[in-house]
């Protein structure tokens, strides 16, 4: 009996010993948890209901009645409306807080009060702030630098900024959001010279459908409906020479700086490499099925580039006539197609609304750029700047190379855009179907002037239309291939001032669409 009475004795010291260092290991992280679940609350409340705080808040005439309902499993209050004194809302999570083995939990960790305002700020004043937070704090106020300047509203709170931080930051004026914001509004425009014509230039028998200027200056050259392909000198306007070859309207020409040739597109589906210090044609590039209705060369390396009604441009080498790559992926006539050194190095706008920019050496699409509503028949790169422009009937847009982004719209022209020239003074030039030229300033898409010149005499009214415009290397002469048989000849006018001449300008709100 007492060896029973001893072995018990020892059972149950053990058994004591173990329930005493389970109930100290279990009891401690509760304490823990306690005080970190009120303070992870309160963080939780801001970040997840902060956008409704600046809201005042809620108090209602209750009165406590008993404890806890015994019905509810989670031990949640209950208040019988319009009685009593008055409380604040009890916030209550929807499961009962986890406890630990052995341990009863507390009204007070089932339930947890909003923390106030003053007691929020408090804790988020003592709180250390992280680098992460002084960092996001510090972009978001140099961003909201740039917007204040630029005169544009703030959209958003940057992310990674909280609310209750913001909150503190300005003081607690929770209203400040809801102030109103200045619109944004469009630049002054730079003033530009008015252009007014100076000479009108006739030889050829139909429409002069395109034209360019060589580099050295001296002279320009012309292609025409007539079949034929005409040089012209550029100072007297005198006519030096004419290309024969061409058995349909002649639509596209260029004037090589790396070597003595002059390349020509026509309707006829041929491409033609004419020598200059022979006036014979030299190569022909054949591969297209219908008619090629332009053509640029790329200013690096020997490269032609095409296009055509078929619907694809194609990428020649000038040396060996072999066709490089065959561009496919418009759904209709590809009506221009521009080339430059830096990527994308090709760029194309078609009859089915899209422009796209094409990978060289690859010979596939980069980017396909589908806001424009009707077709895109001019495209023009800024010679200085990293953008360039796209004309349609709907509007002119401007985007930023090198993956399209859309700037703005250039919006009055309102008639089928067929050519686009800019110069590095920043005017661009949109000639239209119907005759009418708009100047605008490329910066802030101001139109500065309009001009429809009168047609030819003899010519029907009917023939006023502008085929084509090109700047002179000197860009001092801005020329014009036209419906009505001729080659008109702008210049600045020299005694205009911004006096005589005044931005007719105002401040109006900036209309950025996308489409």
């Amino acid at each position: 009996e007492v060896q029973k009475h001893s072995v018990h004795t020892l059972v149950f010291r053990s058994l004591k010993r173990t329930h005493d260092m389970f109930v100290a290991d279990n009891a401690k992280p509760i304490l823990l948890d306690e005080e970190s679940h009120k303070v992870k609350m309160a963080v939780k409340l801001r970040t997840e209901y902060g956008s409704v705080l600046h809201m005042p808040t809620l108090k209602e005439n209750l009165r406590e009645k008993g404890g806890p309902n015994t019905d509810d499993p989670y031990g949640h209050k209950q208040y019988p409306g319009n009685q009593g004194e008055e409380l604040e809302y009890m916030i209550t999570g929807t499961h009962p807080y986890p406890p630990g083995p052995g341990v009863a939990l507390t009204a007070d960790t089932k339930v947890q009060r909003m923390p106030s305002e003053s007691a929020a700020q408090s804790l988020a004043v003592a709180l250390p702030a992280s680098q992460s937070r002084l960092d996001a704090t510090r972009t978001a106020a140099g961003v909201g630098d740039i917007y204040r300047h630029a005169g544009i509203p703030e959209r958003s709170q940057p992310p990674g900024v909280s609310l209750l931080h913001a909150m503190v930051e300005a003081g607690g004026n929770k209203n400040s959001a809801l102030m109103p914001k200045k619109a944004p509004t469009m630049p002054k425009p730079q003033w530009h010279p008015p252009w007014k014509l100076y000479r009108v230039i006739s030889g050829h028998l139909g429409w002069v459908r395109c034209i360019a200027v060589e580099p050295g200056n001296q002279w320009f050259v012309t292609g025409s409906a007539d079949r034929t392909i005409k040089i012209w000198d550029l100072a007297s306007g005198k006519l030096k020479l004419s290309l024969t070859g061409h058995i349909s309207t002649v639509r596209g020409v260029i004037v090589s700086a790396r070597s003595p040739y002059l390349f020509s597109c026509g309707e006829d589906k041929q491409v033609k490499c004419w020598d200059l210090e022979y006036n014979k044609v030299i190569r022909h590039y054949h591969g297209h099925l219908s008619a090629v209705y332009g053509l640029d060369l790329h200013p690096t390396i020997d490269v032609l580039v095409t296009c055509s009604r078929d619907s694809t441009a194609r990428i020649w080498d000038v040396r060996t006539k072999a066709s490089v790559h065959t561009l496919s992926g418009h759904t209709n006539a590809v009506a221009t197609v521009k080339c430059q050194a830096a990527e994308p190095q090709i760029i194309t706008g078609s009859h089915d609304t899209t422009i796209r920019l094409w990978d060289l050496v690859a010979g596939k699409t980069r980017v396909t750029l589908t806001n424009h509503k009707k077709s895109v028949r001019a495209v023009v790169l800024h010679p200085r700047h990293y953008t360039f422009a796209s004309g349609s009937p709907d509007n002119i847009k401007q985007w930023k190379f090198p993956d399209g982004n859309f700037i703005q719209n250039l919006s009055g022209h309102n008639a089928i855009i067929n050519t686009l020239a800019v110069n590095s003074d920043g005017v661009l030039v949109s000639g239209a179907d119907n005759g009418t030229m708009h100047l605008w300033d490329w910066r802030t898409g101001y139109n500065f002037q309009r001009v429809h010149a009168a047609v030819q005499p003899g010519s029907l009214d009917s023939e006023s239309g502008i085929f084509a415009c090109v700047f002179d290397q000197s860009e001092s002469r801005l020329l014009t291939a036209e419906a009505d048989k001729t080659i008109k000849v702008y210049k600045e006018d020299d005694t205009a001032t911004e006096e005589t001449h005044p931005v007719s300008w105002k401040p109006e709100i900036i209309k950025r669409k996308r489409f």
